[in-house]
């Protein structure tokens, strides 16, 4: 029967890649996580899945949210909401909106990313709930959360208002951020905006509170938050050439803490890592063995032209090998994919990566049959069957 098979590959990288040991960033955070978007590398995870209180870092919850309805015609651009008796009794950072106003939904987004708007949020929340409450809408973003992989965030609010129930995980923050990235591009520039001077009620109120933006450093996004249970947080991207890392950290102590942080994550990041492409897809990378086929084993390719990050200094500490449940059973498919190959750059989380099988293997007639099973017989005569 198949049993788990690992082929260690001793040279297939040798002539592509070469990387070292790198030491694990170190952070006064009391919790971070920090990817390279393209390949999923995990650069540095401190305290990642423990659900915290998230601030004002919960409304790119709402911010989602509210992409989608636009994307799905529930909300359009122009459209002028209400602002309720209870979306006006917010204090902290808010647009200062009272119930008179009636705030387009484009005015209230860019309102909730640069100004931080508690009452922004509270806007949307109710024209979107289900039942027309904040509360509602809270459920409804607790669940959404919950369908696209965040498993450790809770919402009773709209907008991070201190609350024994609100929390996040570094990582659910860092996959929220991904997703708004990736899924929504041309909403996604409005997290640049530095300054929204909206209808020039509150000239002290205007600038984007994310430090990050003027460093020069590539930084466009997305959302600070602090209160004096989280302290100072910030889930952050920023771009270099065609590298983008993701990164949240929360519990600094000021916000001094929190730009200066920050910003060295981002320049190490960046510093200490680059890309490099693996094998071209038409290289075979090793042969499987198959069970039962017309041929006894299926070569090996990598799905498409992938990259992986490696540290930028060189020494020869990368390892990689190949897994999958083998021998393989026949009928096999060309480009089904049966392996993966699991590489190990020392100081990053590992890659793993697609095989597929290089050409068809159709099962096999009678006399390769017969020679298996012989090879059976034998082995079990010979002290049963192993797996290697």
């Amino acid at each position: 029967m198949p049993t788990r098979s690992k082929i260690a590959l001793f040279s297939v990288f040798a002539a592509l890649i070469f990387g070292s040991s790198v030491s694990a960033f170190e952070t006064k955070a009391n919790a971070a996580y920090m990817i390279d978007q393209e390949t999923g590398t995990v650069l540095l995870a401190k305290q990642e899945n423990v659900a915290l209180p998230p601030a004002s870092m919960s409304k790119l919850m709402t911010l989602f949210m509210a992409f989608e309805a636009l994307r799905d015609g529930r909300l359009q651009w122009e459209e002028k909401l209400p602002v309720s008796t209870h979306a006006m009794s917010y204090g902290g950072s808010t647009m200062f909106l009272d119930t008179t106003d009636k705030i387009s939904v484009k005015d209230l987004i860019r309102g909730i990313i640069v100004l931080s708007g508690n009452d922004a949020c509270v806007a949307i929340a109710e024209a979107l709930s289900v039942d027309g409450t904040e509360a509602g809408f809270a459920a409804m973003m607790t669940a959404r959360a919950q369908a696209i992989g965040m498993t450790q965030s809770v919402f009773a609010n709209s907008n991070g208002w201190p609350h024994p129930e609100q929390r996040m995980s570094m990582k659910d923050l860092t996959i929220l951020a991904g997703r708004l990235i990736s899924e929504f591009p041309t909403k996604y520039v409005l997290f640049s905006e530095k300054e929204f001077a909206f209808d020039g009620r509150v000239p002290s109120n205007t600038r984007n509170r994310n430090p990050l933006l003027s460093l020069g450093i590539g930084a466009d996004g997305l959302k600070t938050g602090h209160t004096s249970e989280a302290g100072y947080g910030l889930v952050g991207s920023a771009k270099q050439g065609k590298r983008r890392v993701i990164f949240v950290l929360t519990g600094l102590k000021s916000a001094k803490d929190r730009s200066d942080e920050a910003e060295r994550m981002v320049k190490w990041a960046f510093r200490q890592f680059t890309y490099k492409t693996l094998k071209q897809p038409d290289d075979i990378l090793a042969q499987a063995a198959v069970w039962m086929g017309s041929s006894q084993t299926v070569g090996l390719l990598l799905l498409g032209n992938p990259k992986i990050l490696v540290p930028i200094i060189s020494n020869k500490n990368i390892s990689s090998k190949i897994i999958y449940k083998g021998p393989l059973r026949a009928p096999i498919s060309k480009g089904d994919h049966v392996a993966e190959l699991v590489i190990k750059v020392p100081g990053l989380s590992e890659t793993r990566l697609p095989l597929i099988a290089a050409q068809t293997v159709t099962r096999g007639g009678f006399l390769p049959r017969l020679r298996t099973a012989a090879q059976v017989l034998f082995r079990k005569v010979n002290g049963g069957l192993s797996g290697t």
